[in-house]
């Protein structure tokens, strides 16, 4: 069983900056890749940033420039800088781990950690 737990959230006013952690444990064999999405009131969950175990970031057009993915420990622990917040960035957040769970391809999610823009 993996278990993916985020943590960070919460209320920042606008161009403020918040810092998201990932955790990831359990039976893992290997981790391909961590993301991060979003889901913002009333809308889908979105793509924000991954990163792959060779180092490759990618991010969605609406944060490139704000937002920084990173990770310590080979993946296992994953993080999300958030700089110079918008209201439109209000949403939950989700850690999502493309990884090998006792030898199965599994993609993983966390329960989520609520960020809110607001003055």
């Amino acid at each position: 069983q993996v278990q993916l737990v985020e943590s960070g959230g919460g209320l920042v006013q606008p161009g403020g900056s918040l810092r998201l952690s990932c955790a990831i444990s359990g039976s893992i064999f290997s981790i391909y890749a961590m993301g991060w999405y979003r889901r913002a009131p009333g809308k889908q969950r979105d793509f924000v940033a991954a990163i792959t175990s060779r180092g490759t970031t990618t991010y969605a057009d609406s944060v490139k420039g704000r937002f920084t993915i990173s990770s310590d420990n080979g993946l296992n622990t994953v993080y999300l800088q958030m700089n110079n917040l918008k209201p439109e960035d209000t949403a939950v957040y989700f850690c999502n781990g493309d990884l090998n769970s006792a030898g199965y391809r599994t993609d993983a999610w966390g329960q989520g950690t609520q960020v809110t823009v607001s003055s």
